[in-house]
């Protein structure tokens, strides 16, 4: 019989390049900044964004494995919802936010260095048509994924960030300041919502695909061995980031005294690395900066490719990569305030419904017994996230009678809706049977 086990060397591979694929601008930014803005609250802060940025995504590797494809698993729902959501999923993920994100937050921690007499949009145009040709040309073969970014810029990311890091290790450590709203009242969970901004949940419904291309092609392909494979590399490229998103918060409590103002991840990494390095400081921030987002962007587009090459059969993955990369270049010349601005309302759409599709999918083996469960769960987490995210986007500060749910105060008003349609789904279930 033939070994489908990868090797340890297979397998931490497999696990640097989930790993590459999944650390982008957003979670080297995030970090840094609330610890700083936590200051005395920023370890139960911290906790709660480990939580959604490393356990959740971790738990959608596995719910995604369990259930086969992100598209089997919301096809438990319905099938028409499945393609729709799924779709989203990668567009979010994809051309209209985090794609054209790579581009805009590494030209932002590269400006700096441009000379004075550089005009910035032109600088801008230039840089960005240059990171998606290459971007493009290295998504082209994402079979080969796991040599590029497990063996070379994977590797690179990590030295540069530990070497950022251990400086600030080293350093003294400042008293802590009294926390900044929000962190002044209820830490964890505002440390929780920070944490959907890094968006790695919806790409764990996504990068399974890339994933498992790249295991098939080192030689396991029975189903519980492939499995098997994705859950531990998204067991290992949980832990990884963990330990650097520690490190990241401690640079971020050590600048508390030097910028207690500051309102952006990336100043405070800049500020950290210039004040240990000099000048060769701030260009390290940058290479990193530029490697992390160069690295999920090619993610993104070779899995956004490959899911919208299935879907069409009669357009071809290059075709697709193409025109996903050529709409993120134009979008990311919008700047980076215009794209994070969008963001808000769109991740809190999606994020309550992947939540409860990734918990459920855990528990798929009791949902199942009582297949009722999953419409009326998602059918209402959906209703009242998306209503929130419509209000925040077009009419904010708008009253709406979803505020009046338990824990709407805190951003997490689907909480008991979606219990309670679980019960009425158990209920249902049990009365169709009879």
């Amino acid at each position: 019989m033939v070994n489908q086990n990868l090797s340890m060397r297979q397998s931490v591979l497999v696990g640097v390049t989930l790993f590459s694929m999944f650390f982008g601008a957003g979670n080297l930014i995030l970090p840094p900044l609330l610890a700083l803005q936590a200051g005395a609250e920023a370890v139960p802060a911290m906790i709660g964004f480990l939580v959604a940025a490393i356990g959740l995504p971790v738990l959608g590797i596995v719910a995604v494995a369990l259930a086969g494809t992100a598209r089997e698993l919301a096809g438990r729902v319905h099938p028409i919802f499945a393609r729709i959501f799924v779709a989203a999923v990668y567009l979010a993920i994809g051309p209209c936010l985090a794609i054209p994100r790579t581009s805009s937050t590494a030209f932002e921690m590269l400006s700096p260095l441009l000379p004075a007499e550089v005009p910035v949009e032109a600088a801008q145009l230039a840089f960005s048509v240059l990171f998606f040709v290459a971007a493009y040309l290295l998504a082209m073969h994402p079979g080969r994924l796991t040599r590029l970014l497990g063996r070379v810029t994977g590797p690179a990311l990590i030295l540069l960030i530990v070497a950022v890091t251990a400086a600030a290790l080293v350093s003294p450590m400042p008293q802590a300041p009294a926390p900044v709203a929000p962190y002044d009242a209820g830490a964890p969970v505002q440390g929780f919502l920070v944490g959907y901004q890094t968006m790695d949940l919806l790409a764990s419904l996504t990068f399974g695909i890339v994933i498992a291309t790249n295991i098939r092609e080192m030689g396991v392909t029975e189903p519980r061995s492939l499995m098997g494979a994705i859950s531990r590399a998204g067991v290992f490229a949980g832990t990884l980031m963990a330990l650097i998103y520690c490190g990241l918060a401690y640079v971020g409590a050590g600048m508390a005294q030097q910028l207690p103002d500051a309102t952006n991840g990336a100043a405070v990494l800049t500020a950290s690395a210039t004040l240990h390095f000099g000048v060769v400081g701030t260009v390290v921030v940058a290479a990193i900066f530029l490697l992390a987002c160069l690295n999920v962007c090619i993610g993104l587009i070779s899995c956004c490719g490959t899911y919208f090459s299935e879907e069409l059969p009669r357009v071809s993955y290059r075709v697709c990569a193409l025109v996903f990369a050529a709409f993120s270049c134009i979008v990311s010349n919008f700047g980076l305030d215009a794209i994070l601005a969008f963001s808000v309302p769109l991740l809190g759409a999606l994020y309550p419904i992947a939540i409860v599709l990734v918990a459920m999918g855990m528990l798929h083996t009791l949902c199942d017994r009582v297949p009722l469960v999953w419409p009326w769960v998602v059918g209402v987490t959906a209703v009242v996230s998306v209503t929130g995210a419509l209000r925040d986007a077009f009419a904010a500060g708008t009253w709406l009678p979803i505020d009046l749910l338990p824990f709407a105060g805190m951003g997490l008003g689907w909480i008991a809706p979606a219990l309670a349609a679980a019960l009425i789904g158990v209920l249902c279930s049990k009365l169709s049977r009879r």
